[in-house]
């Protein structure tokens, strides 16, 4: 057992084993089988914050054991995706790092060395049992109404019958001898557990015949020569961690500490569907969310935190993170909530100088996008427009693609009115034009809409025969060439006060050129 020890840490490579490094050392150690989903991110995020935390370090470790199952890009994938949600790992397959390769296929030489030091110490032994026995099995324990397992009839062979075996070329597999009486250990969310794996399991295959590990042994080898110091990983490997400290016992290492998180479930209680594609990261890249909202509503629901409290940063996540009140419950997830907190992110990320650049530049090229074949004012395009746009809508958007929706058209595309159609509201549009035309030229350097709320009033008070709704409706009509308010229209404009109900609807309320503009050409055309 020393000598094969010696030369696995020699496979390791010079910069594996345990070493000095200060602070905790996690990992996320997702399958490259697909898209990043939302369970995934919520592990890799408490990762994150727990190394954050402590000073310590977050690292990805692809495994792609099941090499049936790999997708190809869906590594890089999942780094692009860690990248675009705030959480990059420090070290990583793309970023490399001292304990590397952080791909386990890269590293099956070193798993060849375990299994040869424990079929060595006599904890592990060869299988030679062919899968249609296997079957047989499985079978015979279903008719039975039994869960099907191994029975271990290989664990008796003897030294001879194995190496008969062998000298005939058969197939064979390196399963691990369970062990009765496992000791119990302390988890960091739930408390003591044990679990008797012996007496419900089989001798599980840790080496298969294409020389590639299972789970089981490639974590435990992988935790080891990475100096893995905490492993927080879903509750669904809870039932397995007594078999892997029986592992770290066999290889005579410390394990490290372990903790698992509760599942996260849909709001009614059931499963995060994956078949829809709604938990992807990338539907909501696509989508237009931000990273934050994601990341603050993964942890809302969860627990861990000293607060709960919507539109919390990373960096307030990472202050007030404490493992020790996670609890066990599981996390209920209620996507139709995203949305509101998008818009307490969007609204932060829109009132910071630096961010609402970007959001300027993303938001000039979907108008670009979606209404670059249509009659845009090229004052539009301008990056003061913009950023007022942004800012008077501040709080009242949930997504950025909000604002080149079809209630915000008016703010891009010149409306198509006749003078006729603007008649038919009102026989005073003359009169209408000419004092709105003479407020807009007046208060241009301080129109706001409290006070075009109050002037557009008085305003009304000097026609003869037009109500004040008409008078609206018929400035909405010349400005956004929308005549008839939709429900969704009514309801945000309701939020908006007063003024809003018609005047938010305008373009710029500061841009009196704008304002002008479309004005004489209703009345002109």
């Amino acid at each position: 057992m020393a000598r094969a020890l010696r030369a696995l840490r020699g496979a390791a490579g010079a910069g594996s084993g345990p070493g000095p490094e200060r602070g905790p050392r996690v990992r996320f150690g997702p399958s490259p089988t697909g898209f990043l989903h939302l369970g995934g991110l919520r592990t890799a995020l408490y990762n994150y914050i727990f190394a954050k935390k402590h000073q310590g370090t977050f690292i990805l470790r692809v495994e792609d054991t099941d090499q049936n199952r790999v997708v190809p890009g869906a590594a890089e994938g999942i780094e692009d995706m860690l990248d675009w949600a705030g959480i990059p790992p420090d070290e990583s397959p793309c970023r490399g790092g001292p304990r590397g390769p952080y791909v386990q296929s890269l590293r099956l030489e070193l798993y060849r060395g375990a299994s040869a030091a424990l079929l060595e110490s006599g904890a592990a032994y060869r299988c030679f049992c062919t899968p249609q026995r296997l079957e047989l099995l499985r079978r015979e324990a279903l008719r039975c109404q039994h869960t099907p397992r191994y029975d271990n009839r290989c664990r008796h062979l003897t030294p001879v019958e194995v190496a008969q075996k062998l000298s005939q070329g058969l197939d064979y597999v390196v399963r691990f001898r369970l062990e009765k009486g496992v000791e119990p250990f302390q988890d960091l969310v739930y408390g003591w557990n044990k679990h008797e794996v012996a007496e419900v399991e089989g001798d599980p295959v840790i080496l298969k015949g294409d020389g590639f590990p299972t789970y089981h042994l490639a974590n435990v080898v992988d935790d080891h020569y990475m100096g893995i110091t905490h492993v927080l990983r879903g509750t669904e490997w809870l039932t397995s961690t007594s078999k892997h400290l029986l592992l770290y016992k066999a290889f005579g290492w410390e394990p490290p500490q372990f903790g698992h998180l509760p599942l996260l479930l849909n709001k009614d209680g059931g499963k995060l569907s994956k078949r829809q594609g709604d938990i992807f990261l990338e539907r909501f890249v696509r989508d237009g969310f931000l990273p934050e909202a994601l990341l603050d509503i993964v942890t809302n629901c969860g627990s861990g935190f000293t607060e709960k409290q919507m539109g919390r940063t990373l960096e307030e996540l990472i202050s007030q993170f404490e493992i020790g009140r996670i609890t066990t419950h599981s996390a209920l997830l209620d996507l139709e909530m995203l949305p509101e907190f998008n818009r307490i992110h969007l609204t932060r990320h829109i009132e910071n100088e630096r961010l609402r650049q970007r959001l300027v530049r993303e938001l000039q090229e979907l108008v670009k996008h979606i209404y670059g074949d249509q009659q845009v004012d090229p004052e539009v395009l301008e990056k003061e427009y913009v950023e007022r746009v942004l800012l008077l809508r501040k709080g009242h958007i949930s997504l950025l693609k909000n604002l080149v929706s079809s209630d915000y058209s008016y703010l891009w595309v010149r409306p198509s009115v006749s003078r006729q159609q603007l008649q038919m509201i009102s026989a005073e549009v003359d009169e209408i034009g000419k004092l709105v035309l003479g407020l807009v030229t007046r208060q241009a350097a301080a129109l706001t809409v409290e006070e075009l709320n109050k002037d557009l009033r008085n305003l009304q008070k000097q026609t003869r025969e037009t109500k004040y709704s008409s008078m609206m409706q018929l400035l909405r009509l010349a400005l956004s060439g929308q005549q008839v308010q939709t429900r969704a229209r009514a309801e945000r404009c309701r939020d908006d006060g007063d003024f809003g109900s018609q005047g938010s609807e305008w373009p710029d309320p500061q841009s009196a050129v704008q304002l002008s503009g479309r004005i004489h050409r209703a009345l002109s055309s």
